[in-house]
């Protein structure tokens, strides 16, 4: 085959597999689904090998499907940054980033305000998204680097731990002498405020929840960590939130630390990369930043 159609024919396979949908691949690549069914049967008939498995809802790589997907990945994304280097020689090369809201906020923050001073003609992109989702697009290679709670286990990620979050249940002095019961007694009288069910920090609380069988009456569920705070304050109820955000509000007592029994157990964070793509020396400057 030609060099030039050769990688015709990569990019719609990359595409295929990323998408495990020969439909999804025609209309992201905007060609019609026997464009694409033909460039795949080619590809096979070329390397003499099965890259897919048909399904009635689409296509699952082979093993040595799954083994050139990481080939090609690599080989494009090196492609990819090749050219960007020609165009753009006065750049320092570019990092895509992903964090969820929360961790974004509190976490990653202080280490992008630095490397922007200290790097600044590097291009950086962020996504804000959940921490399922950082982990998805780290091993499809769509992201860099992703702050995370620390994965129990990946395929291809290199973990570096940055620390531990703390959760605690917060709530005004008030509220907390309104309820006139014991402490571990909470579930059973308060109004418990948490994040929503699709939340990994919510996860982690349901695993500590069953664990200690505890069963929550009263659930107000919202989707962002300041409301939490902010409803707290207001004396709603009491609210699982991360204690780090809390620490000026616990030194005043606007806010006041429910002391149970069994305290739910500190996650690990720290940031995940891909070892598979092409090595981004942005990645450790990013991580080593603040030991500049």
């Amino acid at each position: 085959m030609d060099n030039c159609d050769n990688l015709a024919k990569y990019k719609i396979f990359l595409s295929v597999a990323e998408n495990k949908s020969i439909s999804k691949a025609a209309a992201q690549l905007f060609i019609s689904q026997p464009a694409v069914s033909i460039a795949i049967r080619k590809l096979e008939e070329s390397l003499n090998t099965t890259l897919f498995i048909r399904k009635s809802k689409g296509v699952e790589l082979t093993e040595k499907g799954r083994r050139l997907y990481d080939s090609a990945k690599k080989a494009l994304c090196i492609l990819h940054e090749t050219e960007n280097l020609l165009r753009f020689p006065q750049n320092t090369g570019y990092l895509r980033i992903a964090a969820s809201n929360v961790l974004c906020k509190y976490f990653l923050l202080p280490y992008l305000k630095e490397f922007t001073i200290a790097y600044p003609s590097t291009d950086l992109s962020i996504t804000c998204t959940s921490s399922v989702n950082a982990y998805s697009m780290i091993e499809e290679c769509n992201i860099d680097l992703a702050l995370v709670a620390k994965p129990e286990n990946s395929r291809i990620a290199k973990y570096h731990s940055i620390g531990f979050i703390e959760y605690i249940f917060v709530c005004t002095p008030a509220y907390r002498d309104k309820l006139n019961c014991k402490n571990d007694d909470i579930f059973e009288y308060a109004n418990i405020m948490l994040l929503n069910k699709d939340n990994v920090s919510r996860m982690h609380l349901n695993n500590y929840y069953a664990q200690n069988n505890i069963l929550p009456l009263h659930i107000l569920e919202v989707n962002d960590m300041d409301m939490l705070i902010e409803f707290a304050k207001m004396g709603i109820g009491i609210s699982c939130v991360v204690k780090q955000f809390v620490a000026q509000e616990l030194q005043r007592d606007s806010l006041i630390e429910i002391q149970l029994s069994k305290p739910i157990p500190k996650r690990e964070i720290g940031f995940i990369y891909n070892e598979i793509q092409p090595f981004n020396e942005n990645i450790l400057k990013f991580i080593n930043i603040k030991k500049v």
